[in-house]
């Protein structure tokens, strides 16, 4: 299964992040088992991200999308009672632009924060998930200063400012694990029988392995808040964060 390919479906969300809109052609459809198309633009979820929402065009009708089911093949979850297109029928796939936007800045907002306190505190990432402009992060951090909220919101905000390149590769899997700090959770987390690793790199800031949809450059972001800081266990920290625009 590789990177851009999931069964039988090319993965164009993965080939071009801004792709909202595509046709393609339906290959299986089923009520309970889902859609399977040749092509999809749509994020099936994973690494924390959510999968896309959106629809299939087809012949003056709506099929409504909510979700996605992994399997053999990647499998476009319909909303219950909407028709199904018939097996071989082209469509017009659509991305609900608003919620992937809001997806992508937040999942790139991530990177950079967990860049900035790898880079400035030293810990390492043991969980987290977001939503549509707002995510949290865990970090192993025992104890962190009493300006901690305040200075690490301004440290990421720098990095924002900064504008820098995102940038989206793939590499073999001995090449991949060969870079320096290229997992930064507790736990690595890539499949052992996977043999190509796609890394996305905050040039200067951050390069790390992950599957997620991103924005081009840490300025398309936009300014994050710090909303809080919380102690959950002996030796870790949540923190918090939402776009302010």
């Amino acid at each position: 299964m590789g990177v851009t390919q999931h069964g039988r479906t090319a993965r164009l969300d993965l080939a071009d992040p801004t792709l909202r809109e595509w046709t393609c052609v339906v290959l299986h459809a089923d009520a309970a088992e889902g859609i399977v198309l040749d092509r999809s633009a749509f994020y099936p979820g994973g690494g924390g991200q959510p999968p896309d929402h959106g629809v299939l065009l087809w012949q003056g009708v709506q099929t409504r999308i909510t979700g996605t089911r992994k399997g053999d093949d990647l499998y476009l979850l319909p909303a219950e009672g909407d028709p199904l297109p018939p097996v071989g029928t082209e469509v017009i796939g659509a991305v609900e632009d608003d919620r992937r936007t809001k997806l992508m800045r937040t999942h790139s907002g991530l990177h950079v924060l967990g860049g900035v306190v790898f880079r400035d505190f030293g810990a390492l990432v043991t969980g987290g998930s977001m939503e549509p402009a707002e995510a949290r992060m865990d970090f192993n951090l025992p104890e962190v200063p009493a300006d901690f909220k305040a200075r690490l919101e301004e440290l990421i905000n720098a990095e924002v400012a900064a504008d820098r390149k995102v940038v989206t590769k793939v590499l073999a899997r001995d090449e991949a694990l060969a870079l320096p700090d290229i997992i930064r959770t507790q736990s690595n987390l890539i499949p052992p029988d996977e043999q190509e690793i796609r890394i996305v790199d905050i040039v200067g800031l951050d390069a790390q392995a992950d599957g997620g949809t991103h924005v081009a450059s840490t300025a398309q972001i936009g300014r994050m808040q710090v909303v809080k800081v919380e102690s959950k266990g002996k030796a870790n920290r949540r923190v918090r964060v939402r776009l302010t625009d």
